[in-house]
């Protein structure tokens, strides 16, 4: 690949990819969406791109269907324009979700998307914290899986006692719980969810592990409802834990979410601008970290042809603290 960074962003992805931007000295891409009253869309590159190695910034997430159908327009227009390659840079890909045929009849809704993608030109994609890492196979182009945790755990080290344990909300997430464990030197707690339906509503059973007189941090890829982050801050507090912090990778969280979350006794959220939520604009208990600068450095080192493996578990990558 050659040196020149050229980043342009779908409607979803403009304040995202404004920060890459700003964080490489270069300037975003023109672009122009419309967005008609039947509800079609119109794309259109704002500037030549034949030749170009192009980076397209588009989050699947709050409006998942329009988000990626737009992606997929994107796609085709770049490809269409000549570009020589297209890495798509997905901060958050809410159909990771539909990763598994775990029920008759049916639809595995990532591959479906993934096939899309790579049909309409995308040669790479980077993403971060997929639902679950098999989601990967499901393309057939390279796909870099970057992940939150760093900048997380950087934070968390300023706001923890050292008498705090982290707690995964179930025993699919234990692996990545111990992740962050280990990188926080703390004890890991586990919570036993079932999930009668897909309501977005769970239920804790029971807490495996001591939690008594601890703060406790519950980490987990992301939360839609709240539910279950909620149900589970209750149990803890029911065991005797002390301070209680939820921490996603992504906050995709609904209005009534976001109002669920700030009423309970949950005392502060933290998670990543992966993508644009107006729901938790208004939340007190929340903040936000940039993980922009983590997508702009893989970006940068791609470019020159660089390793970012250490961007996916190294604490201390260099890349400096970056205000949202």
């Amino acid at each position: 690949m050659g040196s020149e960074i050229n980043i342009f962003a779908g409607s979803a992805g403009v304040l995202f990819a404004e920060k890459m931007c700003r964080y490489l000295g270069i300037p975003l891409g023109k672009t122009e969406v419309i967005r008609f009253s039947e509800g079609n869309t119109y794309v259109k590159i704002g500037e030549r791109v034949r030749s170009r190695e192009i980076y397209l910034v588009q989050p699947i997430g709050e409006h998942a269907n329009d988000d990626f159908v737009e992606l997929l327009f994107w796609l085709d227009a770049f490809k269409r324009a000549g570009a020589a390659y297209v890495t798509a840079v997905i901060p958050y890909f809410s159909y990771a979700k539909g990763d598994k045929k775990d029920e008759p009849r049916v639809s595995i809704r990532a591959r479906v998307c993934a096939e899309c993608i790579e049909l309409e030109g995308a040669d790479r994609v980077i993403t971060m914290d997929l639902h679950a890492p098999q989601v990967q196979g499901f393309f057939k182009k390279p796909v870099d899986n970057l992940f939150a945790r760093p900048v997380l755990v950087k934070y968390l080290k300023t706001v923890l006692s050292p008498n705090s344990v982290v707690v995964s909300p179930d025993a699919g997430n234990v692996k990545n719980a111990r992740r962050f464990a280990d990188d926080l030197c703390l004890p890991v707690a586990i919570g036993d969810k079932t999930r009668c339906c897909h309501d977005e509503n769970a239920d804790i059973l029971e807490i495996i592990g001591d939690v008594k007189g601890r703060d406790a941090v519950i980490v987990d890829d992301f939360s839609i409802s709240g539910g279950t982050a909620v149900k589970l801050a209750v149990e803890l507090k029911k065991r005797g834990a002390e301070k209680i912090i939820a921490c996603f990778s992504h906050i995709p969280l609904s209005r009534k979410g976001a109002d669920a979350v700030e009423n309970s006794c949950i005392d502060a959220v933290i998670s990543t601008d992966s993508l644009n939520n107006p729901n938790t604009a208004s939340m007190k208990k929340l903040k936000i970290l940039s993980v922009a600068p983590l997508f702009a450095e893989a970006v940068k080192r791609m470019q020159i042809g660089e390793s970012i493996g250490d961007l996916f578990d190294d604490l201390e990558t260099g890349i400096p603290d970056y205000p949202v």
